[in-house]
C-alpha cells in the first residue's frame, strides 16, 4: 500500500523522502531524514521507530548496508517491514521483509532507492530509480519527476489518497515537509502543487530562522 524513494543530491549533499499511499498521513510515520547523515523511509505495516534508529546508526558511523543489517538483526517483526536508506556517500540500501503485502520489490543505485508494497506490477519501484536518475534539477523537482514516473507505471494495485515529501540540508529541521494527508484526488499532484509554490520561498524560510534581520520581506499586510 506504499511506494517511495529515498535519495541525495550529489551536487549539494541534500537529502529527500518522497511516499505515497492508499493509506491516510502516510508521510507522518514513514518518512525520516538528517542533514548530513541521510534519509529513511520505513513501510509496510510500518514500525515508525526503525526511521530514526536507521539514521542514529547512520550518524553513529555506519554505511546504509550496515545500518540495514543491524535493523535486520535487532528489529522487531522485520519480515513485515520494508525499510530504505541512503547515506552520506550515497551509498543505498534496502530491507524488504518477505511478508511484505501483496506484489512488492525494490531497485537502487547510486543516491536513490526505491520500495514499495501492493504494487500495480514489480516494475514501479525500478521506474522510481529511473525517473529519479534522468531528471536534473533541485533534487525537490527530481523526487516529484521520479514519483510521477512510478505513478505513470502503475502505482499501488489501488488509488493512492496520501504522500509526502521531505529535505532536508544543512540545518536541524526539514527545510521542506509538504503532505497531502488524505484526497480523493491525486496526493503526488497536490505535492507537486505546494512544492511550486513553496520551492521559491524555501531559502527565504531557512534565513528567517538563522537571522531575520537579514531575511526578506514576508509579503504580508503592514509588512515593508
Amino acid at each position: 500500500m506504499t511506494f517511495s524513494l529515498v535519495a541525495r543530491c550529489a551536487e549539494t549533499g541534500m537529502f529527500g523522502v518522497a511516499i505515497s499511499s492508499s493509506s491516510p498521513a502516510v508521510a507522518a510515520r514513514c518518512s525520516y531524514a538528517r542533514a548530513g547523515v541521510g534519509a529513511v523511509a520505513s513501510q509496510n505495516i510500518t514500525d515508525p521507530s526503525l526511521g530514526p534508529l536507521t539514521l542514529d546508526l547512520m550518524q553513529g558511523g555506519m554505511a546504509a548496508d550496515e545500518a540495514i543489517a543491524e535493523i535486520r538483526r535487532r528489529g522487531e517483526f522485520v519480515d513485515y517491514r520494508q525499510v530504505l536508506a541512503v547515506d552520506a556517500s550515497g551509498t543505498t540500501a534496502i530491507h524488504s521483509g518477505p511478508n511484505s503485502l501483496g506484489i512488492w520489490s525494490q531497485a537502487q543505485g547510486m543516491n536513490v532507492a526505491s520500495g514499495g508494497n501492493l504494487l500495480a506490477n514489480e516494475g514501479i519501484p525500478q521506474a522510481i530509480v529511473d525517473g529519479f536518475m534522468s531528471s536534473s534539477g533541485h533534487l525537490g523537482d527530481r523526487l516529484i519527476a521520479a514519483m510521477r514516473a512510478g505513478l505513470a507505471a502503475g502505482g499501488e494495485a489501488g488509488p493512492v489518497h496520501s504522500a509526502g515529501m521531505m529535505l532536508v540540508d544543512q540545518v536541524a529541521w526539514p527545510v521542506a515537509d509538504l503532505r497531502c494527508d488524505w484526497t480523493e484526488d491525486c496526493p503526488i499532484e497536490n505535492i507537486a502543487t505546494a512544492w511550486n509554490v513553496y520551492k521559491p520561498q524555501l531559502d527565504a524560510y531557512v534565513q528567517r530562522a538563522l537571522d531575520p534581520r537579514e531575511a526578506p520581506s514576508y509579503g504580508v499586510p503592514g509588512d515593508e
